[in-house]
C-alpha cells in the first residue's frame, strides 16, 4: 500500500496547490476522534470501550460492535514496532473470542452509561441481534504503516484467513489552517470479509440451538427433568438465550438484560442430575432476595462457584446439579414469594 498520498487544493483561478502533510500529536488526536465518531473508520460501527482493560494485563484501544453483533478491537500503532502492534492486536483478539454476551454487555454499559441494546438500537435502527460476539475482527489504525507491518497483515489475512486488517489515517493542514484527514485501507474490507467467511472453521462456533441442547440433556439422562425446567424457569424470567454450551434465564439487571441462571446440558449426567450455575448477586437484587433466602432455596450440593479467577461479585454465585422437577420449584417459588 503506498504511503506516499499526495493532497491538492483548488484555489482561485482554477489552480491547483498542494497541501502537505502535517504532524503533531496526531495518533492520541486520532483516538479522541475515532472515540467521538467512528464513523470515519467504518459507520457500521459503535463503540462499546475505550482502554477495555484484559485480563492479560493490556489495554484495548477502542472495543467496538458491529451491527451484526460482532466485535472489532481496534489498536492505534504510536511507535510500537510491526511485531509489536500485531502481535498485541492478535493477543488481544485472544481475549476478545471468549468474552461471553453478558460480559460485553458489563463492558458496555460501562462505557455507555446506559443498556448496550438502547444505544446500539438509536445507533442502528435494528434491534441488537440474540447473539453478540459470534466473530471478531482486528483493526490497526497508523498514521504510517511500514512495509514490514504490511506483509504480516497480509499474511495473516490471505493465507490464514484472520481477520485483520490496517488503516492509515494521514493529517493535512492547509496555509489557512484548515485541517483535512484522509482514510486508506490496507485490504478492501470486503476483502478481508470474504477471506474469513470462505476459510473452513475460521469462525468461532455458534451457540448451540434449543433443539441441540434437548438432544445433548436426552443423550445425557436428563431430558425429562431438563424440559420440565425449562418451563418452570420461563414463567419467572423474562427471555432465554443459548450460549455454546447452555440456556441462560435472562433478567433485567443494571438497566440491562443478564442471565440469571444457567442450565448445562453438556456437563450433566444421569447420576449426578441437570447441572446449574446461578449469579447470586445478579438473582438478589432482581427478585429482592437475601443470602440466607436464597441459599435456602438452593439445592443441598450447591457450593460456590465463579465465572472466571478473581471474578467481581457480578459474576460469582453457585453451581450445582438439580436431581428432581421438586428442586426447581422449591427455587422458583422463592423468587415469587420474594418478588411479592
Amino acid at each position: 500500500m503506498s504511503q506516499n498520498i499526495r493532497v491538492w487544493q483548488v484555489i482561485e483561478g482554477d489552480r491547483l496547490t498542494e497541501i502537505t502533510s502535517a504532524r503533531l500529536d496526531f495518533e492520541e488526536r486520532l483516538e479522541d476522534w475515532l472515540a467521538e465518531d467512528i464513523g470515519i473508520l467504518d459507520e457500521n460501527l459503535l463503540v462499546i470501550g475505550r482502554q477495555v482493560l484484559t485480563d492479560f494485563g493490556g489495554y484495548i484501544d477502542l472495543l467496538c460492535i458491529d451491527l451484526n453483533g460482532n466485535l472489532v478491537v481496534i489498536e492505534l500503532k504510536r511507535d510500537k514496532t510491526p511485531r509489536d502492534i500485531t502481535a498485541q492486536g492478535l493477543d488481544y483478539a485472544s481475549w476478545v473470542v471468549e468474552l461471553s454476551h453478558e460480559r460485553v454487555l458489563e463492558i458496555a454499559t460501562q462505557y455507555l452509561n446506559q443498556p448496550l441494546d438502547k444505544v446500539f438500537h438509536n445507533r442502528f435502527r435494528i434491534e441488537l441481534p440474540d447473539t453478540v460476539n459470534g466473530d471478531h475482527r482486528v483493526i490497526i489504525v497508523a498514521s504510517r504503516i511500514d512495509r514490514s507491518s504490511e506483509r504480516i497483515i497480509e499474511y495473516l489475512s490471505n493465507r490464514h484467513s484472520v481477520s485483520i486488517n490496517a488503516v492509515t489515517f494521514q493529517y493535512f493542514r492547509t496555509s489557512q489552517c484548515n485541517e483535512l484527514l484522509t482514510r486508506l485501507f490496507l485490504i478492501e474490507p470486503e476483502e478481508v470479509d470474504y477471506r474469513a467467511r470462505t476459510k473452513e472453521g475460521a469462525r468461532r462456533k455458534p451457540n448451540l440451538t434449543y433443539e441441540h441442547l434437548q438432544e445433548i440433556a436426552v443423550k445425557n439422562g436428563v431430558g425429562d427433568l431438563y424440559q420440565h425446567s425449562i418451563e418452570i424457569l420461563k414463567l419467572t424470567f423474562i427471555r432465554t438465550r443459548t450460549t455454546l454450551s447452555s440456556i441462560s434465564f435472562v433478567n433485567c439487571f443494571n438497566e440491562s438484560l443478564s442471565a440469571i441462571i444457567n442450565l448445562i446440558p453438556q456437563e450433566s449426567s444421569q447420576l449426578e442430575g441437570l447441572k446449574y450455575q446461578i449469579y447470586a448477586k445478579r438473582l438478589r437484587e432482581c427478585f429482592n432476595l437475601n443470602e440466607e433466602e436464597l441459599q435456602s432455596a438452593l439445592p443441598k450440593n450447591a457450593r460456590s462457584w465463579e465465572y472466571q479467577p478473581n471474578a467481581d461479585e457480578n459474576w460469582r454465585g453457585y453451581q450445582g446439579f438439580f436431581t428432581s422437577v421438586s428442586e426447581v420449584e422449591t427455587l422458583t417459588k422463592q423468587l415469587r414469594k420474594a418478588n411479592l
